[in-house]
Formats: C-alpha cells, structure tokens, sequence
C-alpha cells in the first residue's frame, strides 16, 4: 500500500500519539523500529501519519517502553485501526477536510463541551439560522457551496439523536442570542430550537450574560473519546481551524472552559415550568429575549 498523500487529522493523530510513546521512553527511531520489528525507515512515515501500524507492532512498542497505561494503549489501537468512513464520506472532494476531521471527532466523541461567543454552536442550529449565516456571512463562496455546507451542517446533528449520543455542554454567550439573522422570525425559531435541545438529557446549556464575566472572543469545541487523553481541542479561526492535542493545551482549554462554566448563568430544567423566566439562569434569559418574538 503506497504511503498517503493528505492524511486526515486522525490519521495524524495517530501518528503523533506513536511518536509521544518512543520520545517519553527516550528511544531513538532506530531503538523504536528494534522493538517493534520493523525498518527503521518506516518510523518516520508512521509518526507523520503517512502510513498505519498494527496492532501487534503498537503493543510491541508500549510494551518495550514500560510506561502507558493499558487504557490509553487500547485507545491508541482503536484510533489506529478506525476504517474513518462514515455519512461524511460522501462529501468528500466537496467540502475542507478540516470539516470532514470535525465531523468524524463527533462521531467518536462521548463527551463535547464547547464555547460560542457570537453565534449558535452548529449542532443546535436550524436550517433557517445556518443557511441565513452562511448567506450573510464574509466568505466567498458559490450558492452550490453555501448550500453543501449547510446540508452538512445538518447532517452533523444526527449525532445528537443516535443510539449514544455524545454529552454536550455548551456555554453560549449573551450576544449571540441577540444577532438577528435574516428575519425575527429566524430567530424566534432559534431560541424555541434551544429551548427543545435542552430537553435532551444528555444536553447542558449555559448562557454567559453581558453583566457577566469578559468571555472569549474565539470559540472553541472539545470533543472527548473514550481515553481522554486524547480528545482533541478545536478552536475556530478566520483563516483555517486549529486542532490542538496536546496535553497542555487540552488542560489550558478544560480550565477556561470550568472558568466560563463558573461565570456562566445556571441551566435549569426546562420542566421547571414558565414561570421560570423571573429566575435569573441561562433558560429565564433565553425565555424574555423570545417573548418579544411569539
């Protein structure tokens, strides 16, 4: 099998989690390759994602290195041995890959928590608020594109309704309940979708208030598999989305996100009842703000 071209994110995950495994057991490629009973040349297309690794091979290496934990090392072979096919297959060639990469992380996630200073987090939109933000938006891109984005936008809310649907916790910040797109009636709809994801139990929302603590300006999504350790951070940008794995910087953005869950209003259950728009939690604020709308 030749050696790939554009490995996906997961792929080089992979790669870089093997790479992690020899550098803290302070093994050269050489010593790496020795254990695993393999060229040593092959290392390097291993660790950069170009190519895949056994099972066995993998197994020989944690266990010549003497320091992971068995939990992380079976992780590691699942992430390593996933086919990466799912719904999103189909729109390859058509969208960014860094979509198709968010795509199957939520799709191995069992836990998400994500942070949304401006706009509706993308799994609890509607397809009005999508299509108008896509429409409205800096981007430049065809209507045939706006409208493949959109459709996969969608489709990505499947995840939310499947046999085990990941945890999800949002914060959502003050402002993006107030931007009005398109029409009120867009974000009439908007606010009662909210309303309605918080009915699901394995959904949490948050807002953070105005009078509340500086948020970030820049969202960010963690997704969480099984293994924790590695879950991956995306932070969204103008030009291009970062995926971030690192130790470090998955505990900086578990921190923040605690931070912002302190400061944030409390979520109430929705079965609290109408009446719940006096108390001052994340549902009360979302309930006046659509009053108006009705």
């Amino acid at each position: 099998m030749g050696l790939r071209a554009n490995p996906t994110y997961r792929q080089r995950r992979f790669g870089a989690e093997v790479r992690g495994i020899r550098e803290r057991a302070g093994f050269t490629a050489a010593r790496a390759a020795e254990a695993m009973g393999m060229n040593a040349s092959h290392i390097s297309t291993v660790e950069s994602g170009r190519t895949g690794l056994s099972a066995d091979r993998l197994h020989r290496l944690a266990s010549a290195s003497g320091g992971e934990q068995a939990t992380y090392v079976e992780g590691l072979v699942e992430l390593g041995q996933a086919s990466g096919k799912g719904w999103w297959t189909e729109y390859r060639e058509q969208l960014r890959p860094s979509l198709l990469d968010l795509a199957e992380l939520e799709d191995r996630a069992e836990r998400i928590v994500c942070y949304e200073p401006m706009f509706i987090p993308g799994l609890f939109q509607t397809l009005a608020y999508a299509t108008a933000g896509y429409r409205g938006g800096y981007a430049l891109t065809s209507p045939e594109q706006q409208e493949r984005e959109v459709d996969f936008r969608m489709q990505r809310q499947c995840v939310l309704t499947g046999e085990r649907p990941p945890r999800i916790h949002a914060v959502i910040h003050e402002a993006a309940l107030h931007v009005s797109w398109g029409s009120p009636e867009i974000m009439r709809d908007q606010l009662l979708r909210l309303i309605e994801m918080a009915r699901l139990p394995h959904v949490t929302l948050q807002v953070l208030p105005f009078d509340g603590r500086v948020g970030f300006g820049t969202s960010f999504t963690l997704l969480e598999p099984a293994v924790p350790q590695l879950s991956t951070v995306v932070v969204e940008h103008v030009e291009k989305a970062l995926y971030l794995g690192e130790s470090e910087a998955l505990a900086r953005y578990r921190n923040w996100f605690a931070r912002l869950c302190e400061a944030a209003l409390p979520p109430v259950a929705v079965e609290a009842g109408t009446g719940a728009f006096l108390a001052k939690n994340s549902l009360g604020l979302v309930q006046r703000l659509l009053y108006p709308l009705l």
